[in-house]
């Protein structure tokens, strides 16, 4: 199977990195000192699993790697106006493309440039970071992804999703096909909106908020928001995802940071559109009130370009 991946950074190198150690055909679409250390050196993975390193393509012009069978997008939202152009050239008759990006928007967004038939989502859950160009150090032993179709999904996973999964199991990868993807994707923003809109907004990791019995209470109706914009969006999250949250969030290392806080604190540009800021549209058109995370979505768009 023909891979190329959009985004050789945290997310995308982890993975691309075990899918070609299984031996699929991998390769990057790239830019930068990151692009050209892996060209020069190959990718590197330090991590719990194991160290390792991978020689794969990582071209800039993606016309250069021409048409593959799955293209998986991981680059932030923020540059999917960039990024959606770059997936053309890597299409063939029948190319999918899975977007592994935070929050709800993507899937649809991607349809609108390639079609609902060729997109398949799902949330991941991982713990990388870049520790310098054509280095990537695994930081947690999480190594997830739930994924599927998005438009009128089947009662049943399809072959499509099930092949796809099947090599990332292969490759070490906790896989897990779903058939429809809506419900996972909705299930973790209900979660990531307000961690990603509390924690940025107060410039403090989750234990921080969590310990505070204010914070905390505002925090699990902030996530109320968000399940009651999904149910009235029609996606049939568990009835249980409430306590699931709270559950996690009370076992997870105080000193945890969302990757948005991560982005301000170094001065990047932030997902404050596709967390907070997708809340806020979707609970205007269904009719949901959001007033917590409407706040929080105020507080953080100044900092939208970063500093």
């Amino acid at each position: 199977m023909r891979i190329a991946i959009i985004g050789a950074g945290a997310v995308g190198g982890y993975y691309g990195a075990l899918l070609s150690r299984a031996g699929a055909d991998v390769s990057f679409v790239a830019r930068g000192a990151h692009r050209d250390a892996i060209r020069a050196n190959g990718l590197r993975i330090i991590g719990v699993q194991g160290d390792f390193s991978v020689h794969v393509p990582a071209e800039d012009d993606p016309s250069r790697i021409g048409p593959v069978d799955v293209v998986i997008l991981t680059v932030k939202t923020y540059d999917n106006a960039s990024a959606f152009p770059l997936i053309a050239p890597l299409l063939g008759p029948d190319t999918c493309v899975l977007t592994l990006q935070n929050g709800v928007d993507s899937a649809s967004d991607l349809s609108g440039v390639i079609g609902e038939s060729r997109v398949l989502a799902g949330p991941t859950y991982i713990a990388t970071a870049i520790e310098a160009p054509g280095v990537i150090r695994q930081t947690g032993s999480h190594r997830r992804i739930v994924f599927g179709e998005v438009f009128d999904p089947p009662a049943q996973v399809t072959s499509r999703v099930q092949d796809l999964a099947d090599l990332m199991l292969a490759a070490d990868i906790h896989a897990e096909p779903v058939a429809d993807a809506r419900i996972p994707l909705w299930e973790k923003f209900i979660y990531l909106a307000p961690f990603a809109a509390f924690t940025g907004a107060a410039r403090k990791p989750i234990g921080a908020i969590w310990e505070d019995d204010e914070a905390r209470a505002t925090f699990m109706e902030a996530v109320a928001e968000v399940e009651r914009v999904a149910r009235a969006s029609g996606i049939n999250v568990a009835a249980q995802v409430r306590d699931n949250i709270a559950k996690y969030t009370t076992g997870i290392p105080a000193s945890t940071r969302s990757s948005l806080l991560i982005d301000l604190q170094a001065g990047k540009r932030i997902e404050v559109e596709s967390l907070p800021g997708s809340v806020v549209r979707r609970g205007r058109a269904v009719g949901v009130p959001t007033p917590i995370m409407q706040g929080l979505y105020a507080v953080l768009r100044p900092w939208t370009s970063g500093q």
